[in-house]
């Protein structure tokens, strides 16, 4: 044992030089958080699949099934683009999160002392509509623009005020079938369509509104806000996580974290929330 120590083991450490730690302990975190990420994706069961058809290439290679080591080669180079399409909206996720330094906020700088206020308007709005069962979807823009995530809408550029609220979401207005959005504490438009959450495990109790709020928060930074019309219950939608059945003291406090004091461990904490209801 000490033999083998003095021949191999010793000169190995001593050999190791500081940019060889600095470069393990890179390419251990690059592949962390890689691995973290596809653990939260559809990516997971795809990559199942693929490490399945490389154990079979290289069994095939092994016992010289040499046909079927022929289409799996192949195969698999053309694969590598195919992923790159099949895979585009988590790259873009991936990318748009590292692009981000921190979690962005609805309100610049100067506006913050305002953030409290524009909060208390909306749950005011949201109070209102939960009692009368008026559905209705709020999108706050932070960091990511959403402008090539929307579909149509009518720009209204306004100061946010719970009366403006209500009446855009009044059932059978122009205005009232689709979603708010609210850009520099402002609504910068109504009306937008936005796309589906494409969630398979997804409960068939929530409706369109419930899916597009999933949806948008799954593509982008954004906080989704949705009153049910069928119970009148609140929901906040954030990065792909769904929290239900919040009280509009809840409510104020959540959209505070989230949007007034944007912090990385703060929203960490929020999958305390995750799938439970708030009283």
């Amino acid at each position: 044992m000490l033999n083998f120590l003095n021949t191999y083991f010793y000169p190995f450490i001593r050999s190791i030089q500081l940019t060889d730690v600095i470069d393990i302990i890179l390419v251990a975190f690059i592949v962390y958080n890689v691995i973290k990420f596809v653990r939260q994706t559809r990516a997971a069961q795809l990559l199942k699949g693929i490490a399945i058809l490389l154990v079979i290439m290289y069994l095939s290679d092994w016992f010289q099934l040499n046909v079927i080591n022929f289409i799996l080669l192949n195969t698999m180079q053309v694969g590598v683009t195919a992923l790159l399409i099949v895979f585009q909206p988590e790259l873009r996720r991936a990318l748009e999160h590292m692009g981000r330094s921190k979690f962005g906020s609805i309100f610049s700088f100067e506006e913050h002392k305002n953030a409290e206020d524009i909060i208390d308007e909306i749950c005011l709005a949201v109070n209102s509509m939960a009692k009368t069962k008026t559905g209705a979807i709020l999108v706050f823009e932070r960091k990511t623009k959403l402008d090539d995530m929307l579909t149509g809408g009518t720009l209204i550029n306004s100061t946010i005020s719970s009366e403006l609220i209500e009446n855009i979401f009044v059932p059978n207005t122009p205005l009232h079938d689709g979603a708010v959005v609210v850009r520099n504490g402002k609504i910068y438009k109504a009306a937008c369509v936005l796309p589906l959450s494409g969630n398979k495990n997804l409960s068939k109790e929530f409706g369109t509104r419930h899916r597009a709020g999933l949806g948008i928060s799954e593509q982008s930074d954004c906080v989704s806000l949705v009153v049910s019309e069928e119970t009148g219950k609140i929901s906040v939608m954030v990065n792909g996580d769904m929290i239900r059945n919040l009280s509009v003291a809840s409510l104020s406090r959540l959209l505070n974290k989230l949007i007034t004091e944007p912090d990385q461990e703060k929203m960490k904490n929020l999958r305390f929330w995750k799938g439970r209801d708030s009283k």
